[in-house]
This record gives structure tokens, sequence and C-alpha cells, in this order.
């Protein structure tokens, strides 16, 4: 038998690359699960090329995006390139190479979800109505015209199960005129960049609609 398998160690197992995402178009980060490690210490290393291109590049950033990730700043960013991504398990009994991911940085962009959500109830000409205001994603540079996101805002009452869903537009504020006086709601937003994929949904916002009498209109 090989010195190695006796030990029960080997070569590592295959690593599998789980997701690429980019927050803002304008860097992106690539994460991969790491195989059996063959009871030998393993490193990782992450290659990748540039569309036809035959030169071979290796991660720019191991740490910033944490455990075996690899984050790509503007400097490593190109939009409208296909960048082709494996990567390269390797322990002293040999290596094993990740299926390859092709990677265009404008169809794995999802922002992270709006920031600081508020709530209030407001009265206008008898009226009242439940008035939300919220903050883009911190890391966004909402100065820049690339920068265009799409807003929804969804809400219900607390002991109901459904949820309606509105969509805003791209203004960080919404007025919310059907609603049942004396019920608390929860609220949550998403964003949505360019027509990428949605964010995930904020955190919770409770707020109580005072009871009394309504004028229901919208």
């Amino acid at each position: 038998l090989d010195f190695c398998t006796s030990l029960g160690q080997s070569y590592p197992g295959k690593p599998k690359i789980v997701r690429c995402r980019s927050l803002e178009k304008e860097t992106f980060s690539c994460w991969w699960k790491p195989g059996s490690d063959g009871g030998l210490p393993t490193s990782y290393t992450l290659f990748y090329s540039k569309d036809s291109e035959e030169k071979i590049y290796e991660c720019p950033d191991y740490r910033t995006s944490g455990p075996n990730s690899c984050y790509f700043d503007k400097n490593h960013t190109n939009l409208w390139t296909t960048y082709n991504i494996t990567v390269m398990a390797t322990n002293e009994a040999g290596s094993n190479s990740s299926d390859p991911q092709y990677v265009d940085v404008t169809s794995i962009v999802q922002p992270d979800a709006p920031v600081n959500l508020s709530l209030e109830t407001k009265t206008s000409a008898s009226i009242m109505y439940l008035w939300a205001k919220w903050s883009p994603p911190p890391l966004a540079d909402v100065s820049s015209n690339s920068h265009v996101y799409h807003y929804e805002l969804r809400l219900k009452p607390e002991e109901k199960e459904e949820w309606e869903t509105i969509s805003v537009g791209m203004q960080t504020q919404c007025k919310v005129i059907r609603l049942q006086a004396g019920m608390k709601y929860i609220v949550q937003v998403r964003c949505m960049l360019d027509f990428g994929e949605w964010s995930e949904w904020s955190s919770k916002r409770h707020i109580q609609i005072p009871s009394g009498e309504w004028i229901i209109a919208g």
C-alpha cells in the first residue's frame, strides 16, 4: 500500500465554487466550499482568466470577504468581461481543482438590503396614512449615475400570513393609505440595482396603527 493511503491520507477532495456576488457593479467576491482535506494541511488558490485571454491570474485578495473567498476590487473588476474562475486545493499528496465558474459581473449584482427604515402615522385632510422612509445600502455610492436602485415595500398585520407588496420605484419613501385601524403592522423594504437580483428584505419594523375613525382612501 502507498504510505499516504495506509495512514488514511490522500490528495484533497474537489472544492466547489458556491457563489459569486457583486454589491454595486464595481467590485465582486466569490466563495467556495472546500472538499475533504485528505487528512493533510491543505491550501486553496483561486485562479482566473478573462474572456479568451490565455494569461492566468491569481486571486488578488483572500481576506476581505472572509474565509474561503476571493475579493476583486475596482482595479480587478471589469464589466462586460467573462471571468473563467477555478479553485485549486493542494496538499502534500497532490491537488484537485473545482469545476470552472464563468462569471459576468453584470449578471451577479445583488445589493445589500436598504437600511434605516422608519415608520410613522400622519394625517392629511382627515386621512390618516403610514409614512415609511429608508436609506440605500450603506456601501452604495448614490451620487454615481451608474447606481439606480429600485425599491419594493411589503407589509402585513402581525397575525396575518400574506404580505402586501408595493412597487415604490426609485424613491426612498412611501405613503401607504389602505390600512386597518387598531392593527399592528410589520413592514420591510428591499432593493434592486438596475436589473440585477433583489436584495434580501430589510430588518422588520413594527408599528401600531391608532384606533378610531379612519377615512380609507387610495
